[in-house]
């Protein structure tokens, strides 16, 4: 949504109506992730993409409709061999469904309020049943915008659950009205992917960060090894030790935290702050033996045993890596892993 809110705005700027088509289910190979999302203006204008140009010409028609009814649309589309020629499908041979409604002013407004406040929040959209068209927006201390009748409460109790994790889903309640389909669209913070040491396993980590558009920040109190000739590519590059460094940052759901400096000076007294912060994932380098001092060591700087055990340590999933290179990308493939719910 963060890419295409400008357009939008624009749009109701200039008296458009505008119509929002969402991915909300995916069923196996599918070339855009659940939440996708593309907009279509009643003048003609279209920005996003559901399915990266497999149907958003099917999807615009009936965007155009939506914005002449009113009435939002809930279409199914998927390919087989056989049709792949004859009609309007994924070419990728999975399904998705996408849902299709007029914008809402009023939640768009609240929307757009907390994408600016760069907050954890989340969106319940009733696709069907029950309170059919319904949307409310959700945040993590219980506050709403919008009103889902009797279904209120279930469903903000629910988000409320899913922004633990992180993890968009589409579940069916039931009510005294009959059974509804919700969408419960969860939108992170911005985001960072944090260092702690500036090491050449950092300087290829902060790479593959931002290519996979990560805010990158490095921390190192020796400016020798924290320097722009070693980490060009960074966004953030901080040479404070990494205690007093995180204590002055506002860290948030949308963080994910790697120790590599290898120094338990610097990775302790830093841990101990990670550890008590909203952060979505914290990893650490060493060894097993490694880690079980390091968890001596932060037992006895008061860290409970469930905070601790948030920590991935030995770090990165398990693909035999040699070498700084291979080590981040097991780092990387295991922040991607928990980022897609895949190893939580």
């Amino acid at each position: 949504m963060r890419e295409i809110i400008s357009e939008i705005e624009q749009w109701l700027a200039g008296g458009k109506q505008v119509a929002l088509a969402t991915v909300v289910k995916v069923y196996g190979s599918a070339p855009r992730p659940l939440g996708s999302k593309m907009a279509v203006s009643s003048a003609g204008d279209m920005v996003g993409s559901v399915s990266a140009g497999c149907v958003e010409g099917n999807v615009f028609q009936h965007a155009q409709e939506v914005l002449k009814t009113g009435k939002p649309k809930l279409m199914e589309y998927g390919i087989t061999d056989e049709m792949a020629f004859e009609a309007v499908g994924l070419l990728c041979g999975g399904n998705i469904d996408v849902y299709i409604e007029p914008l809402d002013a009023a939640i768009f407004s609240g929307l757009k309020d907390a994408l600016a406040a760069q907050k954890l929040f989340s969106l319940a959209t009733v696709l069907g049943g029950a309170h059919a068209g319904g949307r409310m927006l959700v945040f993590p201390d219980g506050h709403t915008v919008g009103d889902l009748g009797a279904l209120a409460e279930p469903v903000r109790d629910a988000a409320i659950e899913q922004m633990k994790t992180q993890h968009t889903v589409r579940q069916t309640f039931n009510t005294a009205a009959g059974p509804a389909d919700v969408f419960i669209e969860i939108y992170p913070p911005p985001q960072r992917l944090i260092v702690i040491g500036a090491v050449h396993i950092a300087m290829v980590l902060a790479t593959f960060g931002k290519a996979l558009g990560f805010r990158t920040i490095v921390i190192d109190p020796r400016d020798v090894f924290a320097s722009k000739d070693r980490f060009p590519q960074v966004d953030e590059l901080i040479v404070q030790f990494p205690a007093d460094a995180l204590a002055e940052m506002q860290l948030d759901e949308g963080c994910y935290l790697v120790f590599v400096s290898h120094n338990a000076e610097f990775d302790n007294p830093a841990l101990k702050i990670a550890l008590n912060r909203p952060v979505r994932y914290i990893g650490a380098l060493g060894s097993r033996r490694t880690h079980a001092k390091r968890v001596e060591s932060l037992t006895e700087m008061g860290l409970s045993a469930a905070q601790i055990a948030r920590i991935h340590a030995p770090i990165g999933l398990d693909l035999g890596a040699i070498g700084p290179e291979e080590i981040a990308l097991s780092i990387i493939a295991e922040i991607i892993a928990v980022k897609r719910g895949k190893a939580d």
